[in-house]
């Protein structure tokens, strides 16, 4: 690959990401239109009561419902469950059910059809709680992103305006923040995968990848940058070489990781799957971002603001 014109052509990296994070915001509209939310939020993020249950004989959807809603539970969430060894599976989601309504409840499943042995699974959290997870999820990412940017400061203090250096490795982040957005809600609406604590794991995961990535392309450039014989190179032509330099390293790397994701993908187990899913595509993203939108995001803010190598 050619990386004389890299940064010339940041336009087209620019369009590419501006389609994937549309196609994300379309994502959540459908997931809002089809479910009424946009992301499939799990019990413990909102707090509430779910179930998880495969019958030996199939059962309809209103079936389930019903067993739900004869229980003065008038809107549950009915899922149905996808998976290799999943048969007849239904997640339902119900706002927070004491004791007694929930065993209740699971009565009317029982009554419903046999369930297959050892596949009920209840999970249930107080709405405060919930709430507190969500807060949580809030000031963990933009920490992160606090952080980030003090402490990408700090590391390119000798360079001229490391302000900019950190907060282009920020908007990498938030870059991948939106693509996994996208994804989530696809996932959510179409195969029921719901937000749940793990979540949270796999998105301080992908910033941690994103932002190493992002650091080996940003201190070639300022290796580069350092070398008295590139002193009157132009800025985006030392940004041209440091890419070509990382470029290979950086993907071998993330492709390492990557096919061992592919690989729990196909023989994992079910409840794993989203949580390795968001890893993938967002470890993915990362990839793309460290190199074609934050390094980008910097020669053009380099170069709008007059600044000569």
């Amino acid at each position: 690959m050619n990386f004389d014109n890299f940064v010339q052509r940041r336009k087209i990296y620019y369009l590419i990401s501006s389609i994937i994070i549309g196609m994300g915001m379309m994502a959540m509209g459908y997931s809002y239109v089809s479910t009424g939310e946009m992301f499939r939020l799990g019990v413990d993020f909102v707090g509430g009561t779910r179930f998880e249950v495969q019958f030996e004989e199939a059962v309809t959807e209103e079936q389930v419902r019903q067993v739900f809603v004869t229980n003065g539970i008038s809107h549950p969430s009915v899922v149905t469950l996808f998976g290799q060894d999943v048969v007849n599976g239904w997640q339902i989601r119900a706002p927070y059910l004491p004791p007694a309504e929930t065993q209740a409840v699971e009565d009317g499943l029982h009554a419903l059809s046999p369930m297959v042995p050892g596949t009920l699974q209840i999970t249930t959290m107080s709405p405060a709680v919930g709430a507190e997870v969500t807060r949580a999820a809030f000031v963990a990412v933009f920490v992160a992103a606090v952080i980030i940017l003090i402490y990408i400061m700090a590391v390119f203090r000798q360079v001229p305006h490391p302000f900019r250096y950190g907060l282009c490795a920020v908007a990498a982040m938030c870059h991948d923040l939106l693509i996994i957005m996208g994804f989530v809600a696809l996932t959510g609406a179409v195969l029921g995968w719901e937000l749940d604590a793990l979540f949270l794991t796999a998105v301080l995961t992908v910033v941690g990848f994103s932002l190493q990535d992002t650091i080996v392309v940003f201190d070639r450039i300022r290796e580069n940058l350092n070398k008295p014989k590139n002193r009157r190179m132009a800025f985006e032509s030392v940004v041209n070489m440091s890419v070509g330099d990382v470029f290979k390293r950086s993907v071998i790397t993330q492709l390492s990781a990557m096919f061992v994701m592919v690989s729990i993908l196909l023989f994992g187990g079910d409840p794993i799957k989203p949580f390795i899913a968001v890893l993938f595509v967002g470890l993915l993203s990362g990839t793309y971002s460290s190199i074609f939108t934050a390094t980008p995001l910097l020669a053009t803010w380099e170069e709008r603001a007059g600044t000569a190598v």
